[in-house]
């Protein structure tokens, strides 16, 4: 069922509501929570890890008080295209602690990046020892951060 859209009912979105909010809620506060009994909202819960829904649990961290407060977002092109090109890029990135994350863009470049670092002076090393020598880059664009408005982790779905 992961190759699937998931058919959610209210309870299953409920579910994924309160687990979004706090991934450490008990069963029994949970069920409370979205109006089951806790056997049934045991059952939902190991379907939707079943089906790949819930893909897994972890504690969210605050990166600027790790003294990570430096972002850019950073535009790739690539000199070559091909699928062969984009699965080494792809393969290369994942190898970078820094670059949080790593969307293939439809539009006037490749990719573009989010690159976390502790100071400008670390995002210039990040760029010239890494960025630049993934596989296949022909040019990059930064743009510094200045603020955070918004940044979520609940998805707009349930």
């Amino acid at each position: 069922m992961q190759d699937e859209h998931a058919q959610l009912d209210r309870f299953d979105r409920a579910i994924l509501r309160v687990l979004a909010g706090d991934g450490r809620i008990s069963i029994t506060d949970l069920a409370r929570e979205i109006g089951l009994s806790k056997s049934p909202t045991q059952a939902r819960l190991r379907r939707l890890e079943a089906a790949g829904v819930i893909t897994g649990y972890r504690a969210l961290v605050d990166p600027i008080r790790l003294g990570h407060d430096h972002v850019s977002f950073v535009e790739v092109r690539l000199h070559d295209t091909r699928e062969k090109a984009l699965a080494e890029f792809n393969a290369a990135v994942l190898k970078v602690p820094e670059i949080e994350q790593a969307h293939m863009i439809a539009g006037n470049f490749d990719y573009l990046l989010k690159i976390r670092t502790q100071s400008m002076a670390d995002y210039r090393r990040i760029l010239a020892e890494h960025v630049s020598t993934l596989p296949h880059v022909a040019n990059t664009s930064t743009y510094v951060a200045m603020e955070a408005v918004k940044e979520s982790t609940l998805p707009t779905v349930i």
